[in-house]
Parts: structure tokens; sequence; C-alpha cells
């Protein structure tokens, strides 16, 4: 018999396609998974059982008319970030603000999925409006690493992250503002990858910092990843953002060969603050990519360390704007006792937002007034600037850049919310890349000595979405680190 939910999403693809698993029985198994293990790692805001059973059916139809030889993926259950509007569904952002908002559309990577014949099986946790590298921020509890319930999953896409590692989705989607699809990737020993900005439409995605989020997708393989990036990305009218392309077949890139390619570390990602048994691991890796051909150096990349500061003055700046919005009298949330229309705002902000969104706008508020604006603000651009001329004259030398996700593997529940600016300094290697509007991809390269993934980051040049997964590929083919079954690591009363 197979056990359908261990398999890769391309291969449920390919079965389904064959007529070995119907598309309800996919549904119906992963459906099984999410209420077994959901109460212990508290993936998912939203389950759509009942919609998912009836997406099935439909599905089932158009593969069986033919309409869908096209889609590899077709039949194959996915979750959504729970800031990523559905049509009809709740729509949270994890906040208690947006606690019952039900879109009237879908956003843009939504009706591409629907069109290729994935199905939506429910809506994941994440911090409160992706504000958070740990998945603590949410009002709907704290999500769990599958490797070790004590640990975070990381964020803010870690409900995303922990349903593929616990295998409650084949596939999901997330969204990456500094780093929050490959940060909780590499936590959780799943694939994750954060296109260029603008490859995919933003339309339809609740915006925490406008011009640096992107949506992305986690699979448990790289080839599951391309293949859902290849579908829910091009260029989209309604975001004035999206950049059009001469051709998004990633799936084109799942090569082994990295022959003569040239790959850089930076030295900076190797100093200070990383622990030792991640430098190990990322050096190792990049060893494994040197063996099959690839030239690799160190090299100093300028700027980077003015990332962190840069990217919090410029995400809060933008977070305040963008949340402006939710004031208690349109949609979401509103307070049950007020005296006017300012005490509506006043009351219904405070009480629906947590607190780590409101130090956020507060200090987007503080950095974008009078007096402050170009000591913080324009200060913060030019670092920008500088940081992604740093990148292009790397690129001038090298195809890819490689390095660690985090400076350590996932830390205790708890630890970063008692601490935020350690929170904040968790993002020092994803960050830049946001501030640049780089791809990246994240994917395991080892297990350190308490038994949690180390995870890999490889960051292209613009648009340069190809080399970073075919070095991904390459890598994950040499079998240097092979994820081990979520049920032996992460749940021994079912071992």
């Amino acid at each position: 018999m197979i056990d359908i939910t261990r398999l890769s999403a391309l291969e449920l693809g390919r079965k389904i396609k064959a007529k070995e698993i119907t598309v309800a029985e996919a549904v119906q198994a992963q459906l099984e998974i999410i209420k077994q293990r959901d109460p212990d790692y508290n993936c998912y805001i939203t389950v759509l059982e009942e919609d998912a059973l009836a997406q099935a059916e439909q599905v089932q139809t158009r593969i069986d008319a033919g309409e869908l030889n096209d889609s590899p993926l077709a039949g194959v259950p996915l979750a959504v970030k729970d800031n990523i509007c559905t049509k009809g569904v709740k729509t949270t952002c994890a906040s208690q603000i947006l606690y019952n908002f039900e879109p009237t559309y879908d956003a843009t990577v939504i009706e591409k999925l629907k069109e290729a014949g994935l199905i939506i099986i429910g809506k994941t946790n994440c911090d409160e409006f992706a504000m958070g590298s740990t998945t603590e921020t949410s009002f709907f509890g704290v999500t769990k690493n599958p490797w070790n319930t004590d640990c975070v999953p990381g964020g803010s896409s870690g409900g995303s992250a922990a349903a593929v590692a616990a295998e409650e989705a084949f596939l999901a989607l997330g969204s990456d503002t500094g780093g929050s699809i490959r940060q909780p990737a590499g936590y959780c020993g799943v694939v994750g990858i954060k296109p260029t900005y603008g490859t995919v439409s933003r339309y339809g995605l609740i915006a925490y910092a406008s011009s640096l989020d992107q949506i992305g997708t986690f699979g448990r393989s790289v080839s599951d990843c391309a293949a859902a990036l290849e579908l829910i990305s091009g260029h989209d009218i309604k975001d004035s953002t999206s950049a059009p392309q001469e051709s998004y077949r990633y799936t084109d890139a799942l090569v082994d060969d990295v022959m003569g390619m040239r790959i850089g570390i930076p030295k900076d990602y190797l100093g200070a603050g990383i622990e030792e048994e991640v430098k190990e691991s990322i050096l190792k890796a990049a060893q494994v990519l040197k063996s099959k051909g690839a030239i690799v150096e160190e090299f100093e990349l300028h700027s980077v360390e003015f990332a962190v500061p840069s990217y919090y003055v410029i995400a809060c700046a933008e977070a305040s704007s963008n949340l402006s919005r939710f004031d208690g009298v349109k949609y979401g949330y509103r307070t049950s006792e007020f005296e006017g229309l300012q005490d509506v705002y006043k009351k219904s902000r405070s009480e629906g937002f947590g607190n780590e969104v409101k130090r956020r706008m507060m200090i987007g508020a503080f950095v974008l007034s009078s007096g402050y604006y170009d000591a913080f603000y324009n200060k913060a651009l030019k670092v920008r600037a500088l940081i992604n001329q740093g990148f292009q004259k790397a690129f001038e030398k090298f195809d890819i850049i490689l390095g660690p996700i985090a400076p350590e593997t996932a830390p205790r529940l708890g630890e970063s919310l008692s601490d935020p600016l350690k929170m904040y300094l968790s993002d020092i290697y994803t960050v830049s890349v946001n501030l640049a509007g780089l791809p990246g991809i994240s994917l395991p390269c080892g297990v350190d000595k308490k038994g949690l993934p180390i995870g890999l980051q490889l960051i292209g040049r613009h648009f340069g979405e190809k080399d970073i997964i075919r070095a991904a590929y390459s890598f994950e083919q040499a079998g240097s680190y092979e994820r081990p079954t979520t049920l032996t690591k992460a749940q021994g009363k079912e071992a």
C-alpha cells in the first residue's frame, strides 16, 4: 500500500496522472495526517476539509478530461500562509485585528495554482503580519518545530515550513520580507525558495513592507519547490512591481551539473557569532559542490554588516504606513466600547494588534517623523543602495553566493521573545538579499548535535533563479545529507 503523504509532490502528481491514486484519496490522506499531528504542531489556522474534498472532485474531472496534462502538480494538496488572500476563506495574518476577515477575491498566486489543479488544503500559521522570526507572535498560538517541539520552527512563515516538514502538506506558500521563507525552511529541514523581487505577483499578499515582500515556495525537495515556483511566477498587470521575463521554466534547471560554476563564500558570513557546527556544515557543503566541478572561493562582501539596522528601519517605516488601514471601521476587529471615531481607532488598534506589531509600527512612525527622517530612514535607503552595489560587484566574479541561513539552529521556544534584539540579529544572513531584491534558496545540509537541521543558503543575481536551483539540485543529488522521516525524528511515539 502506498504511504501517500510521504511521497514528493511531483511523485504524487505522476501517480495521480497514472490513475494509481485519485485526487480524493490524496486529499483524504493529507487531512488525516493533519488531524493526527496538528494538535502537536499548530501549523494551521484554518483547515479546509469540506472545500478541499469538493476541489478534489472538480480537479479529478479536469484530469480525466485531459485538461491538466501540462500541470505536473495537478491534484496535489498545498498549504497557504495566512497573509495571502483566498476568496471566501479567512485570511487573518495571524492577528486579532483580522480574525474574521474573508477576502472577496483570490491572490494572483492562488488563481494560478487553482488553474493548475492544485488543492488548497488550509491556511498556515505565521508571525502576526509576518513580523517575527519564530512564529511565536501569532494571535492563534505558537507553532512548534516538528524536529523538536521545544523549539521554534522559524518565521515568519513557520507554519508553512513546519507543515511541509511534518508531512501535513506536500507544498506550501510563504512570504519572505527579510528571510521569512529561507530561515524557517532551514530550521525545519525543508527547501524554501525566495524569488527575485517582481518575479511573483504580490497582488493579494497583505503587505508588511511592500518594497521587500515576495511570495515563494516550500517543498521537501528542490524539484518540488522549483515546479511550484514555475506555476506561480509571471508578469501580472495587477502588480506594478511585477517584472516580465522571457522564461519561467525553472524545472529546466534541475540538472546535476555545476562544472565550472563560480561560487563565492563571503568571509563576513563565517566570522564571529556563528556556531561552529553551522560553519562546518556550510564549508562541507561548499566542498561537495567543489568536488563536482564548481570553483569555490572566499571573498569580502562589503556593507552587509549594516544590513540588519538598514532593513529594520525600512521595513518598520513601510509597515507603519501599510498597517494604518486597519482602523476597526472597514473590516476586521472593532472594539466593543467606544466614544466617537477617534476612540474606535485607538481602542481597536490597541486591542487588535500584538506587541511585536505595535513595536515595529512605533519604530516606523519614529524614523519617518520630522527631524528623524534624514537621520534614519534616508540614511537606511543609502545603505540599501550600497548593499545592492556590493552584491552587483560580487556577481561580476561569481555566479552564486553560498552561506548559512542563520548563525545557529532553531532556538528554544520563548528565548527570542524575551530578547527581541537577538531575534532581529538572527536575520543577519537573510535580510540583505531582500534589500537587494535577489533570489535565494534554503536547503538542508546537516544536523547539529541537538538533532536540529542546519540550513544552507544559495543567493543568485537578479532573475538568476535557474543558477541557484541548479546548484541546489546538484548538492541534493550528491546525497551528502538526506532528511530523515519526520516520524522517526519528531514523534517517537509513532516511530
